[in-house]
């Protein structure tokens, strides 16, 4: 059965074609990053609109170079949530009158789930079981995951979560956006020499806090010179915060699960700082560690395709309820 993938949760327009024996057919991605950078972010109204234009095309070609047709597809899967209500409406809308249309069935992906299976479309995928550190967007997750839709949520971002305490961090140093990626990049040119905390590791539990790091941040990029060099060291010390921090969580989700398997997903996975961390951390505890290609730690296609395809299997599908909810907690998704 070929599954056709929709991502439109945010910024970027993605479409996939998945198949549970040959693997990802075919995946193209259409990132907004260039439009929004005029406002220094997301502009939700803009970000609907170009999903609007640029999602049926992206269909078109994604069959076309696949070597299919539409009626070799046998189930779309579209990103539910969470995400911007009118970017997932046009995903969840356009899914749902082609499931029609063509006469097969849609199943609603939650975002977040679609990361956290993101590994699996590499040649090494984890085994069940395994604990997964989601760190995307607005969402810092542990999961401890047993199996597809066997999800156990273990701690969470109260507040800010790891993303956006580095779009901030990077708003507030004039870096532009996306700030993530710019962060980043400005952190190699610097060295910590500032002293950062390791915000809720002196307490128990793998909940999340980055709101106080941000603001340590504004602190101390006011007490500074402010010279390019006291950016960069700013920057560097945030980035080594935030990576310690999330080893330090990870470290004792493994402890606490007694699982040495552990999948690192989500946008922020990308940094190389944070992969080199938690991949220190997976030899210290002499533990299994998993990353996503680079190009499937963004929001994409791929990743719904595939998560929608195992829950199509399961003889899992929705209703004509076009199904779009902006707040989605995962620890509703069963």
């Amino acid at each position: 059965m070929y599954v056709l993938g929709i991502e439109t949760s945010c910024d970027e327009t993605g479409v996939a074609i998945y198949h549970p024996e040959r693997g990802l057919i075919c995946h193209h991605l259409y990132s907004q990053v260039d439009m929004h950078n005029e406002y220094g972010g997301v502009v939700p109204e803009l970000a609907s609109r170009d999903h609007i234009r640029k999602l049926i095309p992206l269909i078109k070609q994604t069959l076309q170079e696949s070597g299919l047709e539409k009626s070799d597809i046998g189930g779309i899967a579209y990103t539910a949530g969470p995400g911007l209500m009118g970017a997932l409406l046009v995903g969840a809308a356009t899914a749902r009158s082609l499931a029609w249309a063509w006469g097969i069935p849609a199943i609603a992906v939650h975002h977040m789930e679609g990361h956290l299976l993101a590994p699996m479309l590499e040649d090494n995928p984890p085994a069940f079981p395994f604990v997964a550190l989601l760190i995307s967007g607005g969402h810092t997750l542990l999961v401890q995951v047993e199996g597809i839709g066997r999800y156990q949520l273990l701690g969470e971002s109260l507040d800010d979560a790891a993303g956006e305490a580095f779009d901030k961090t990077a708003k507030l140093l004039g870096l532009g956006y996306p700030g993530g990626p710019k962060l980043a990049e400005l952190a190699e040119q610097g060295k910590p020499t500032f002293k950062f905390p390791r915000p809720m590791t002196d307490r128990p539990g793998l909940d999340f806090s980055f709101s106080g790091l941000k603001t340590f941040t504004l602190n101390t990029f006011n007490n500074s010179p402010k010279t390019d060099q006291d950016k960069a060291d700013i920057a560097a010390a945030f980035q080594q915060a935030v990576a310690e921090t999330l080893s330090i969580k990870c470290r004792r989700a493994i402890k606490q699960t007694g699982i040495k398997r552990l999948v690192v997903a989500g946008g922020v996975s990308a940094n190389k700082q944070i992969r080199a961390a938690l991949s220190a951390l997976a030899a210290l505890e002499k533990s299994e560690i998993y990353f996503p290609r680079s190009e499937f730690c963004t929001d994409n296609g791929a990743m719904i395709a595939y998560a929608g395809c195992q829950r199509l299997l399961r003889g899992e599908q929705q209703n004509l309820e076009i199904f779009a909810r902006p707040r989605w907690p995962m620890n509703e998704l069963l």
